[in-house]
């Protein structure tokens, strides 16, 4: 099946502690349906001092699902996304506007 939401796009968290927040997404991990998005579900990681890293407190994105995030559309506003055929080629479009996306 086809990806709705791919690395890269900006989207809008709708449920949560981050609700309203928007970023772009960093990495999608679809077998278990999670994203990564910038900026969004900051949790604070303690890691050890090492020759390569400094240690301390890190900010850290952590994966939210997939169900929890919407597309951002043209106008800033939260939409769906379908698939419809344009010639011979599969693309994906907002469901506000119809705009390919």
């Amino acid at each position: 099946m086809a990806a709705k939401l791919k690395k890269g796009d900006k989207v809008v968290v709708l449920t949560g502690k981050d609700k309203g927040k928007q970023g772009e997404i960093a990495s999608v991990n679809p077998s278990v349906n999670k994203a990564v998005v910038e900026g969004v579900n900051i949790a604070i990681r303690h890691t050890k001092q090492s020759q390569a890293s400094q240690g301390g407190r890190i900010a850290k994105a952590m994966p939210i699902d997939l169900s929890n995030l919407a597309i951002v559309d043209k106008n800033g506003k939260p939409t769906r996304v379908g698939f419809r055929m344009e010639g011979d080629v599969k693309v994906r479009y907002a469901k506000t506007t119809g705009d390919v996306i």
